[in-house]
């Protein structure tokens, strides 16, 4: 699972890194206005976590913002603010959920979990490009009836290929998306997980998949 967390708190968000990735949940954290609206409209998540205070802006004018662009993802709105008039404004945003501070840990997860099972799939769940099988739930992956294991970075780069089948994709984009925008796009750390993913569903199968265009990125599918 992948979410985004607009949180200007640096330890809190440490924090909420370090225990979310223990239970598989990659926390992409941003700490200002323009910079939770940017990633939102950037990328796609299971679930937002906006705190209310944030430099540049409000997290309710946030949601609110998000939700005129269209951006369907559940919203946790995460605050210090406990008065029931800033719940109220906050659900009229467009939050779908509400957690005061301070918060049991078990209580985020929980409800983070809750609104992921509650988010529209626009997608289906199973996707096929040629031979290869993805369950993007599952996070199953077959090629030719054959299953091949994938770690959690490489399933997450074959996720971002099927979003964009059949266009160039340029290392910046699929970093941002892989990693987080803080990632140096110029490190041949993205070469290395594109081997290890070619390895796995490119090698010993026909036709492949995986095709570097030089100069401009990486394509996917024929």
């Amino acid at each position: 699972m992948r979410i985004l967390i607009v949180e200007d708190d640096p330890e809190l968000s440490r924090i909420l890194r370090d225990g979310l990735g223990e239970h598989r949940i990659d926390a992409v954290i941003v700490h200002t206005f323009a910079e939770g609206s940017h990633a939102a409209f950037s990328h796609a998540y299971d679930v937002i976590v906006l705190d209310i205070m944030l430099p540049g802006g409000s997290g309710l004018d946030l949601c609110a913002q998000l939700r005129a662009g269209e951006i369907a993802t559940p919203i946790l709105m995460l605050t210090a603010r406990s008065a029931v008039d800033d719940r109220v404004r906050g659900l009229e945003a467009g939050a779908d959920d509400y957690l005061v501070k301070p918060f049991a840990f078990r209580e985020l997860l929980a409800r983070i979990h809750a609104l992921a099972r509650r988010q529209p799939r626009l997608e289906p769940a199973l996707r096929r490009v040629e031979n290869l099988e993805v369950d993007l739930r599952a996070h199953r992956v077959r090629r030719s009836g054959i299953d091949v294991v994938l770690t959690g970075k490489e399933f997450t780069l074959l996720e971002f290929f099927l979003q964009h089948e059949g266009e160039v994709v340029d290392r910046a984009a699929i970093t941002a998306y892989v990693w987080d925008d803080n990632h140096d796009p110029f490190t041949n750390v993205l070469e290395v997980l594109v081997r290890r993913l070619r390895r796995k569903i490119d090698e010993g199968f026909t036709p492949r998949l995986i095709h570097t265009v030089r100069g401009a990125g990486y394509r996917f599918g024929l």
